[in-house]
Order: C-alpha cells, then sequence, then structure tokens
C-alpha cells in the first residue's frame, strides 16, 4: 500500500482541477498564460499538509498556511507550463502505456482483483478514470523531461568518489553504542508531583547502579518497569536517529561503562548505561556507488528541472491572483 499511496503522490505533481477550471465561481489563484488555475485546486494539492499543521501560535498557524499554498500554487503553475511544453511537443502516451504502470502498480501491492484495487482508489478519493489520467500525465512528464532536462544530467565518476568521501567520513567519524537501561514509567497525563516522585526514584536507582561491582543486568531485571527488563534492559547497538533525541544525546555523550543521571522521554525517567562503544565501518565503495548515483542523480535532476521550470515562466505571462 505505501508504494500506492507514494505513486499517488508522484503523479499527483500532474492531477489537473479541470472541473474547478470550468467552475467560474470558484475564485481564481492564477492565471497561466490563458489557463486559470482555481483557489480549490491549491487548497485540494495542499490539503495533506495543512492537516497537519499544529502550531498553537495563531500566528505562526496563519505563516505555515501561506507558505504551504504559496509553494502548492508555485508547483502548479510548473505544472501548467509543462502541459504547454508537451502539448506543444506533441509527446503522447498510449493506453497500452498507462495500462502497465497501472498493473505495475498493482504487482506491487499485491491486489489481483480490480475491484480492490478501485476501492483502495477510493479511499483516497479517486476513481479509476482519474487515477489512469494522472499516470498518463506521469508518463508525459516523464518524457519531457527526458528530453529537456535528461541530457543535462551527468553523474560523473568524480563526483562518485566525492560523495562517497563524504559519505565515509561521516560513518567513521561517528560511532555505535551498546547500551542498558532502566525504566521508571510515568503516565502522560501525570501530575507534575507524580513526575517528580518518579524523578526521584530514578535518581535513587541511578546512584544505587553506580556502587562499586553493581550488576546493571540485574538491577534492571529487578526495577526496570521496561519491556526490557527481562533481558537486563539491553537496547543493543544502535547508531545515532534510532532513539528519541534526548535518550540518544546521554547515550552519545556517556563513556563507556558510565550511568547518566535520569533522562526523560515520553515514557518516564531512564537511567542508561553504557556498555560499550565502537567505529562504524563505511560500507564498501563498490556496494554504495548505485545507491550514491541514484541520488546524485535525483538531485541533479531536480536542480535542473528547477531551473527548466523558472526559465519556462520567465517567458510565460503569468498572472498571480492569491
Amino acid at each position: 500500500m505505501k508504494k500506492l499511496v507514494a505513486l499517488m503522490a508522484a503523479a499527483a505533481l500532474f492531477s489537473g482541477g479541470t472541473a474547478a477550471r470550468a467552475e467560474m465561481v470558484d475564485k481564481v489563484a492564477a492565471v497561466v498564460n490563458r489557463d486559470i488555475i482555481a483557489l480549490s485546486e491549491v487548497q485540494q494539492r495542499v490539503a495533506p499538509e495543512l492537516s497537519r499543521i499544529n502550531n498553537p501560535d495563531p500566528k505562526k498557524r496563519a505563516e505555515q498556511r501561506a507558505e504551504l499554498m504559496k509553494t502548492a500554487l508555485d508547483t502548479l503553475i510548473g505544472e501548467k507550463l509543462m502541459e504547454g511544453e508537451i502539448a506543444q511537443l506533441g509527446i503522447t502516451a498510449t493506453e497500452a502505456e498507462v495500462d502497465e504502470l497501472v498493473n505495475d502498480v498493482r504487482q506491487q501491492n499485491n491486489i489481483t482483483e480490480p475491484a480492490q484495487f478501485e476501492q483502495l482508489l477510493a479511499g483516497e478519493g479517486l476513481t479509476m478514470a482519474s487515477y489512469r489520467e494522472m499516470l498518463r500525465k506521469r508518463i508525459l512528464r516523464d518524457r519531457l523531461l527526458r528530453v529537456k532536462v535528461g541530457p543535462k544530467v551527468k553523474v560523473t565518476e568524480e563526483d562518485l568518489k566525492a560523495a562517497y568521501a563524504q559519505y565515509a567520513r561521516m560513518e567513521t567519524e561517528d560511532s555505535e553504542v551498546h547500551a542498558r537501561h532502566i525504566l521508571v514509567q510515568v503516565d502522560p497525563k501525570a501530575t507534575p508531583e507524580q513526575v517528580e516522585a518518579a524523578r526521584k526514584r530514578a535518581e535513587a536507582i541511578a546512584v544505587e547502579a553506580r556502587r562499586p561491582g553493581m550488576d546493571f543486568a540485574a538491577l534492571a531485571r529487578a526495577r526496570s518497569e521496561g519491556p526490557s527488563a527481562s533481558d537486563g534492559g539491553d537496547l543493543g547497538w544502535f547508531k545515532r536517529g534510532v532513539m528519541v533525541p534526548a535518550f540518544e544525546k546521554v547515550a552519545f555523550t556517556l563513556k563507556e561503562g558510565e550511568v547518566s543521571e535520569p533522562v526523560r522521554t515520553n515514557f518516564g525517567w531512564h537511567v542508561l548505561k553504557v556498555e560499550e562503544k565502537r567505529a562504524v565501518a563505511a560500507t564498501s565503495y563498490d556496494e554504495m556507488r548505485p545507491k550514491l548515483e541514484a541520488k546524485l542523480y535525483q538531485e541533479k535532476t531536480e536542480k535542473f528541472l528547477e531551473q527548466y521550470v523558472a526559465e519556462l515562466r520567465s517567458k510565460a505571462s503569468v498572472e498571480v491572483k492569491m
């Protein structure tokens, strides 16, 4: 299902709004040459991002909303300009090609029944016809980019070696940590007094854990309220970016054998002990090369795409009314 949603998102770069364009009562967000972008099109495009705004400050919320709306409108303007180029160049896509792409999506998501696929589309607010149109426009866009942008995108061996050197430097500078922890749980609805009482219990455990000869794993089995208690609080080896920030910051600051002061997370208070640290061995160049090449190609394609759209916009008549 993730691949289906991802493909929907990619295809949506060309999702139209022809019905909205026909609705003269709809407010006009922009006019691109002689094409109208309706305000409803912009709102529909940005709806998922708008729903995730949760800043408690009304002013900040309004600023974030305005920025998202502007970004969505700029994207729609770029799409309209590219649609004009596609029409001018006579780029087409056959029904068979759309069929093939639909079948690929169904296979990737293990969907064998057409009715099941249509039901999933309906859950995303799409019909099979509208989804096919999105895929058709995706094919057209890809073909336009191959003609206009593709020849400019070059990934050289020097680019790859420089990218690998940066990757290897970051990997070898960092380390992995093997840690254990003891958790004193705190209810999400706990009062400040209850939070403080839990902190004091965790602090007492930390003092106990630092006693000479203390077996931290045995103490965790006896005192921890977390799911890893039966394993002696063992968290195994982990890199940065795996644990919650507050937990991670302490884990990578402690020396081997050190026990932390209580650390607060959404789960409660943690007392950490770092058992070992080790350097991370960088993956070989040959193994990383395909990933680095794909990453650099994508980055360069996006860069030249931005330049291409900016060039189209400079030659077009674009009137923003939003």
